[in-house]
């Protein structure tokens, strides 16, 4: 009879060991509402500032108008089809741009990174290139490529594939030498090292510059839409601007910013996908 007593389990100490393994879920769960609820209240705040000053009067209404016709105005811009069709445009020249700079930059910059012979051979022309500045280039893809979607295209590429590149090349550069060492040890070939040690390790910085590379392809894109487009949100922008049509020109802008967060947003995804051994190991 003393045994069995001895073997049952103590009823205060399994009560007691509940709540410990809670409280890290919801602490975890208040620290992420938290977080989520200060960015909306400061996104609230800029919304309630845009919206009451101009009806004050604390700022000329008709350079800055109230974020509801601004918002009214894109409805209607939503609504005719306008603003898909532009949007539709931009998206596409974008995109076309940022996936060839990735597909050209990543093994360039592996190759770079891994090679010393061919960095030392590169090095020069990359750091001759890489302090000019993409919109200062514009002007020559015009004369290039023309006015077409080509030079657009083209740009964006170009502007794209620095971020790309020199994040690759330090990714490459930046592995632990101990990992390396370790590796060898074990046997493995140059190839095998590459892809199962250097790689993984250089994939957070690679994704460093293809997010960098994201925020380019826009910012360049609005650029090159003003000279000599006849679509693209950087076309309505600026054709809203001539025609002094300040809502649709705010419309615009906001298009654009939203667009920017949904592509920093897929990325960030992307990344965590690609980055999954991170937070395993």
């Amino acid at each position: 009879m003393s045994s069995l007593i001895e073997s049952r389990p103590a009823p205060a100490a399994v009560a007691r060991t509940a709540p410990v393994v809670a409280y890290p879920v919801i602490r975890g769960f208040l620290r992420g509402a938290g977080a989520v609820a200060t960015r909306v209240v400061a996104v609230a705040a800029l919304a309630a500032v845009w919206e009451i000053f101009p009806r004050l009067g604390l700022v000329d209404a008709t350079f800055l108008p109230p974020l509801s016709d601004v918002l009214a105005a894109w409805w209607q811009l939503v609504q005719s089809g306008e603003l898909i069709e532009h949007a539709r445009a931009s998206l596409g020249r974008s995109l076309a741009g940022f996936g060839l700079a990735v597909a050209a930059a990543i093994p360039l910059g592996l190759l770079i990174g891994w090679y010393k012979p061919l960095a030392t051979l590169l090095t020069p022309l990359l750091e001759l290139f890489r302090n000019t500045a993409a919109l200062a280039l514009l002007p020559v893809f015009v004369l290039v490529l023309g006015l077409g979607e080509t030079s657009k295209v083209a740009i964006i590429c170009y502007a794209c594939s620095w971020p790309i590149l020199l994040n690759t090349v330090s990714g490459v550069r930046t592995v632990d030498p101990l990992l390396i060492k370790s590796a060898r040890s074990l046997g493995l070939g140059p190839l095998r090292l590459f892809q199962k040690v250097v790689l993984p390790a250089a994939v957070p910085t690679i994704f460093t510059g293809i997010r960098l590379a994201g925020a380019y392809s826009i910012l360049i894109l609005i650029a090159a839409e003003m000279v000599g487009a006849k679509a693209g949100l950087g076309y309505l922008i600026n054709y809203a601007q001539y025609n002094f049509a300040v809502p649709d020109m705010y419309a615009g802008i906001i298009t654009i910013s939203a667009i920017g967060l949904v592509v920093n947003q897929v990325l960030i995804l992307t990344e965590r996908r690609f980055s999954t051994w991170r937070t395993t190991s």
